[in-house]
Formats: structure tokens, C-alpha cells, sequence
């Protein structure tokens, strides 16, 4: 069993057919699929799943919490199963792709209080920016 499935059956979220083969298609490493992209996957394992099938579960896990919509200068939102790990983004300017990057350290390190203008900062969204090996 994967880890987002997993996660998903220890909150109690029912697991239809649908819904575990959107799970099974968002679980992996570096996953960053555009809702096109999941129901595409999705119907090679289960025909019948519709488009608004696979766009209600991932607004369902999106509100739980499970996965993340990441966007990225303009692109169709992709969906994020890595959501409970702290992390940044590295996006290829040209074609898009994106992976997670886990930077040690803290990210507000640099980021002095006089700077925050007051603000009690919750969260830091760090993307960085190039060419992947394959635009490069």
C-alpha cells in the first residue's frame, strides 16, 4: 500500500474504485500531475472514471490537507501528494517540469524581522528556477 493511500485510510476517507486509483496515480516521488494528466492515468487503469470524478477527489484531498496545488508562472495547477514534508520547488523555465528539493537549514534564516513588516510569518514557499538536464 502506498503512503498516501495509507494516509487516506487511517483518516477514515471512503476509498472507492475512483478515488484509490486517483490515490495510486498522484503516490510517488517528485509527482506533479495536472488534473488533465491525473484522469488520463486514471482512465488507463479504470476506463469509466470521469473527468469531474478525478477534479472532486483531488478538491477533496487538496482540503484535507493530503495534497498540495502547486502553480507555477501561469501553468495548469498541478497536485502535490508530498504535502506533509516541508519543501521547495525546483521548475525548469522552459519545459515545466517540477521536483521537490528538501534545502537543510531555515529558510526565514535570512529573512530579518526588520524585513517582515510585523508579520507573523506561518510559512515560507521557496521555487527555484533553471533548466533541467534535459532542456539544458
Amino acid at each position: 500500500m502506498s503512503d498516501l493511500l495509507e494516509r487516506l485510510r487511517n483518516r477514515g476517507w471512503r476509498m472507492t474504485a475512483q478515488r484509490r486509483v486517483v490515490a495510486e496515480v498522484l503516490d510517488g516521488d517528485h509527482v506533479h500531475l495536472t488534473a488533465d494528466e491525473v484522469h488520463a492515468r486514471a482512465a488507463r487503469r479504470l476506463p469509466e472514471i470521469s473527468r469531474a470524478t478525478v477534479y472532486n477527489a483531488l478538491g477533496e484531498l487538496v482540503a484535507l490537507g493530503e495534497v498540495a496545488e502547486v502553480s507555477t508562472d501561469g501553468r495548469a495547477k498541478r497536485y502535490d501528494p508530498n504535502a506533509r514534508r516541508p519543501h521547495q520547488h525546483l521548475v525548469c523555465s522552459r519545459c515545466g517540469t517540477i521536483r521537490d528539493v528538501h534545502p537543510s537549514g531555515d529558510p526565514l534564516a535570512g529573512f530579518p524581522e526588520s524585513e517582515r513588516m510585523g508579520f507573523l510569518v506561518s510559512k515560507v514557499e521557496v521555487t527555484y528556477r533553471g533548466l533541467c538536464p534535459s532542456c539544458a
